[in-house]
């Protein structure tokens, strides 16, 4: 076989690999994205802003999060602080990812490393972690994974919209509980131990009570940094001790 042959079979088993390790991600997106999507409607987003916010942004529960306070007509500041804490979690993940991704011998060029990042996700940072920790994959198919994955995303997206003022009331579907679904399986799956599980619970409690105590707007990122203070003063004075 020439080496042109070889070349185009090696370009084809690289795009499979990549949309296969992704079809799992892609079809949970399709799904959620489409409720983003009927829900950013209902929030009163137009079809070009909803969709542009999924190639822009493309970050579910920023996306859910900003949707419903625009359709609360909430500051935009507030909107941006909120939506940033919650990316926060990004910075984990990329730093974590980082190291695995400027090897030596491969370092990947800058373009490559800002487009990785820019589609870097929940999910896709655990798909990669995995092959990661099994010694890795071609450059070419995390790239693929990614793209097919946020392409993924903006359909549903797209659908949800369009579907959106077909579909009426949203109780019956349930679509209004996604943002909360989302929050209450990304906390289960971080709970590692009793004093985390207490500090979501004060986090809870204290956005409750500073949203019926007026402090509607802010509520949420004020629990969370007092929350995470709390913690973080608790995780100190356990290592002293010990």
């Amino acid at each position: 076989m020439e080496e042109s042959e070889l070349a185009q079979v090696k370009q084809s088993n690289v795009w499979l690999q990549g949309i296969t390790r992704a079809l799992p991600v892609m079809l949970g997106y399709l799904t959620v994205g489409f409720a983003y999507g009927v829900l950013a409607q209902e929030a009163g987003l137009s079809l070009f802003n909803g969709v542009l916010m999924s190639v822009i942004v493309f970050a579910g529960s920023a996306q859910l999060i900003g949707a419903g306070m625009i359709g609360l007509s909430m500051p935009p500041l507030s909107i941006f602080a909120t939506t940033f804490i919650v990316n926060l979690r990004h910075l984990l993940m990329s730093a974590a990812i980082a190291p695995h991704l400027r090897e030596a011998d491969r370092p990947w060029p800058p373009a490559q490393l800002t487009l990785f990042g820019l589609q870097l996700t929940d999910e896709t940072f655990a798909l990669h972690s995995s092959s990661f920790a099994q010694g890795g994959l071609s450059r070419g198919s995390y790239l693929i994974s990614n793209a097919f994955s946020q392409a993924s995303w903006v359909v549903g997206s797209a659908l949800g919209m369009l579907a959106g003022s077909l579909l009426g009331d949203l109780r019956p579907l349930g679509l209004d509980f996604v943002l909360s679904a989302m929050f209450i399986a990304l906390i289960f799956m971080q709970l590692q131990s009793h004093r985390q599980l207490l500090i979501a619970l004060l986090a809870g409690v204290l956005s409750l009570t500073l949203a019926v105590g007026g402090l509607r707007q802010w509520n949420v990122i004020v629990a969370t940094v007092l929350a995470a203070t709390v913690a973080v003063v608790v995780e100190e004075t356990t290592c002293r001790r010990t």
